[in-house]
């Protein structure tokens, strides 16, 4: 004999009162395909009393955590565990955490701003209500001073040097780091940058690869100087510096190449200076490679 019993039905209305969960709301669910019915004879909506009530409480739950239908929905079918879903709008949380404080520091931003400086404060902050979007174009610009080396050799050195936007930003934080960026767009300020990089000519650079990665040694020896507050000086650190570049356009130091190396030079232009002190403040302590460059040009102008 079949013992299994037919599962207990209930109505619309009773399977209202039990979820605490509106006639019209169960309605929706039925149709959006979150919640299952069959029709009685007289073609009523009624469903199982036991998964039913328990499918609508966990609706209501997960509504009640903020996670939207798609969610929900996928949840239900076993498309994703309710692990992943809550992990995906936690995430979703986080950005809109980050847009929210990124707003609420410009706002704060233009009620500190005295009256003259709030037109040119506003057109700044305006412009720069995406920190993440921010972040890229700091990282575009300097994936364009340092070409032609590859992304894979330059990743480390501009993580190191370029500030991911703050989660919380303060009021000072949020104005450099929208001033910062709108300094990078500047095709000027490329154009200086570069010229501090990689010197005078670097159309004769042999191995601009090789230059790169030597630079990078010599920044190791120079970034404890700068840290510990020793001034700028002929030295080790200066030597390996010239006999790089002059390496690399197939020369070798001399006190002509030296001066070579400082024609036209950028690195007093108040601009990189500015990008530098911006960069400086939103990284703490950190000896960038702004500082590190600003030092070896000082010892290099003052052995000539």
């Amino acid at each position: 004999m079949d013992d299994t019993k037919p599962a207990a039905l209930m109505s619309i209305g009773e399977l209202a009162r039990n979820s605490g969960l509106s006639v019209r709301t169960i309605r929706f669910y039925c149709d959006e395909g979150i919640l299952e019915s069959q029709r009685s004879g007289g073609g009523h909506r009624m469903f199982d009393a036991d998964s039913a009530t328990e499918r609508l409480l966990l609706v209501r739950r997960l509504r009640a955590l903020g996670l939207g239908l798609d969610s929900i929905t996928g949840v239900l079918r076993g498309e994703q565990s309710m692990e992943e879903a809550i992990a995906a709008e936690s995430a979703k949380l986080d950005i809109e955490f980050r847009s929210l404080a990124w707003r609420r520091a410009s706002v704060r931003a233009m009620e500190a701003a005295a009256p003259e400086q709030r037109a040119e404060r506003l057109a700044l902050l305006a412009a720069a209500q995406d920190g993440n979007a921010l972040h890229e174009s700091l990282i575009r610009f300097w994936h364009r001073i340092l070409t032609p080396i590859p992304r894979c050799d330059s990743d480390g050195w501009v993580c190191w040097n370029v500030p991911e936007p703050p989660t919380d930003p303060s009021v000072d934080e949020v104005v450099a780091y929208a001033e910062l960026a709108t300094l990078a767009a500047n095709p000027d300020l490329n154009k200086a940058v570069r010229h501090q990089y990689w010197r005078n000519r670097p159309d004769l650079i042999l191995d601009p690869r090789a230059l790169y990665h030597e630079m990078g040694e010599i920044m190791i020896g120079v970034v404890p100087l700068v840290a510990d507050g020793i001034p700028p000086h002929p030295g080790n650190e200066l030597d390996r510096f010239v006999t790089a570049h002059a390496t690399a356009r197939g020369h070798r130091d001399s006190r002509q190449f030296r001066e070579h190396l400082l024609l036209d030079a950028t690195d007093s232009d108040p601009r990189i200076h500015r990008y530098w002190s911006l960069t400086d403040r939103l990284l703490g302590p950190r000896v960038t490679i702004g500082r590190a460059h600003d030092w070896l040009y000082k010892a290099l102008a003052h052995s000539t």
